[in-house]
């Protein structure tokens, strides 16, 4: 074997060996030559090259979001760190472990004018779990074996990003073929979350609210697929007191629950708003889309809301009672062995009002004209079974909340931040580690804007995405004002006639355009059979119609 001559890479492959980070994701650069060398030099890592350091974080992001396990990225000083911010940001609001690694210059050269230099520690503020700031010399060995130690400890009990800042002097590139140090290794101590009579006790008030209350309701953010046991689910839907609202990145299903929010909400009027207010929520799960949602609830709040989750709670509706740490699936169990029926019609109700909703939803469909509705409407319908379908942000993921997804299909989104940076690159790091074809749907601002994740040399043949291209950011259009305001076009929506053929003739894509609506069901259809590489399928939609189609539609399903 080969290593670094410099004790700081050394010690910090050794931890991450010792600790079982496997995934090391690297951008070119020189100053960090010994993190490359000592990485890359190790049979047990898993290296990946990505040039672009903003495609890097999120293909990391990606990985990390599939394995569950920390992934760790190396970069060079000066500004290529400055690019991993956005996924960073989107790692620390979506749970998801991170390990920034970052080749710095020797403190005093720094701010002395030396290019690729900029303050690098603490660079990332508020957004990561832990800084450790190294510093390079053999005095200071305990200090960084320590820091880097709960660095790393961090990611991996607390699923977030940290970052670690790594000087080196040159020079940079000599290698030995014995290491000089053995790192002392702290154990990883996992955090104790409440069960078994602790966590009995703790939901007592709660369990006492829930006998007591007729209109409970159950809302799901962002969660893995299976997280929540099938038993359990098919229980709660049983209680005639309780509605369960899913959202598309819940990956939670039963045909009792609620999965498009907004088509339960945005037509009702305000005696149907009080009709849905809940005397109790419960929430769990990650980020939650629907804006229409949130809104009713801001405005007709609950008298108790518990929000249960092992790590942070968000007080969306600003009504948070208690936040209880503890996993989901468990606080369900013990809720259910001590839940009392109650005489309510608040479920049957509801599900009256969705019965009628989806026959106006297919009534609807025949009626309008090709656009992104009916586009999306034909994607969602063509997607294979057992399947991993990555969405993009913006009006691909809310599009997405109207349609019904086989409850087979693993649905994720970073909806972290929310930002269309970065959703091509994340889905080709998950379609990497997941077993499961991996399909993603993105409109055109978002696949264009995120065009580096191509390039990349460990995509799988088996990846499709599906651009819907409506020559800009449509969305904007459905917004109160927008279309109305000066220099719209330029500013807001952006218009421009970028195609993706030319790229996809430059990255081995295999390409597929559409234009008319008759050509789209036989081109899905062929487009998902099996390839010898990965494709493409282009979708082009009128964009004039879009806003109108959308908002007229909540109006018809009323």
């Amino acid at each position: 074997m080969k290593f670094s001559d410099k004790i700081l890479s050394q010690t910090i492959t050794q931890l991450c060996l010792a600790k079982g980070i496997e995934h090391i994701v690297i951008s070119p650069g020189s100053r960090n030559a010994p993190l490359v060398i000592g990485f890359t030099e190790l049979e047990d890592f898993t290296c990946y090259s990505i040039v672009d350091e903003r495609c890097a974080a999120f293909f990391a992001l990606g990985i990390a979001q599939q394995i569950k396990r920390p992934v760790a990225l190396v970069c060079t000083s000066g500004s290529a760190l400055l690019n991993y911010y956005p996924a960073v940001a989107e790692a620390f609001y979506s749970d998801i472990p991170l390990i920034i690694m970052s080749a710095d210059r020797p403190s005093s050269h720094i701010e002395i004018g030396d290019g690729q230099t900029i303050q690098q520690e603490d660079v990332f503020g508020n957004h990561i779990l832990y800084n450790a700031n190294c510093k390079e010399g053999d005095a200071y060995q305990s200090f960084n074996e320590t820091e880097i130690n709960a660095a790393l400890n961090k990611a991996l009990t607390e699923n977030g990003p940290v970052h670690i800042n790594l000087p080196f002097s040159e020079p940079l590139y000599n290698i030995i073929m014995e290491p000089l140090v053995t790192p002392h290794i702290i154990p990883v101590l996992e955090k104790e979350l409440l069960k078994g009579n602790e966590l009995q006790t703790a939901m007592k008030p709660f369990i006492t609210q829930w006998n007591q209350s007729k209109r409970k309701l159950i809302l799901v953010g962002v969660l893995d697929p299976n997280s929540i046991e099938k038993q359990l689910v098919d229980t709660l839907a049983q209680d005639k007191s309780v509605i369960v609202l899913t959202e598309t990145t819940s990956n939670i299903h039963h045909h009792q629950f609620f999965p498009a929010i907004d088509q339960l909400i945005a037509p009702l009027d305000e005696d149907g708003f009080e009709q849905l207010q809940p005397d109790l929520l419960l929430t769990f799960g990650g980020m939650v889309i629907s804006k229409k949602i949130k809104a009713f609830l801001r405005v007709y709040s609950p008298k108790l809301h518990w929000h249960v989750d092992p790590k942070k709670a968000n007080d969306t509706f600003f009504v948070l009672n208690k936040h209880l740490q503890s996993f989901p699936n468990d606080f369900i169990k013990v809720l259910l062995q001590n839940a009392i029926a109650v005489d309510s019609s608040y479920q049957n109700d509801w599900q009256a009002v969705r019965g009628h909703r989806l026959q106006q939803h297919e009534a609807y469909l025949n009626l309008i004209e090709f656009s992104d509705f009916k586009a999306f409407a034909e994607v969602f319908s063509s997607v294979p079974k057992n399947i991993q379908l990555q969405l993009s942000n913006s009006a691909t993921i809310r599009y997405a909340q109207l349609f019904d997804i086989h409850d087979s299909i693993e649905v994720f989104c970073n909806r972290g931040t929310s930002g269309i940076d970065g959703s091509m690159s994340t889905a080709i790091g998950a379609a990497l580690e997941s077993d499961k074809p991996t399909v993603f749907i993105t409109g055109d601002l978002s696949f264009f804007y995120d065009s580096n994740a191509l390039w990349n040399n460990y995509i799988p043949k088996n990846f499709k995405i599906i651009v819907i291209n409506n020559e800009g950011g449509g969305i904007f259009r459905i917004l109160k004002g927008a279309k109305d305001t000066v220099h719209f076009e330029t500013y807001f929506e952006t218009k421009h006639q970028h195609t993706a053929n030319k790229l996809c003739e430059m990255y081995g894509f295999g390409y597929t355009s559409v234009i008319e609506e008759h050509a789209l069901r036989p081109s899905l259809s062929t487009f998902f059979n099996e390839s010898e590489g990965p494709k493409l399928i282009e979708i082009f939609t009128p964009s004039e119609v879009n806003d109108s189609i959308l908002l007229d539609y909540f109006k018809f399903i009323k």
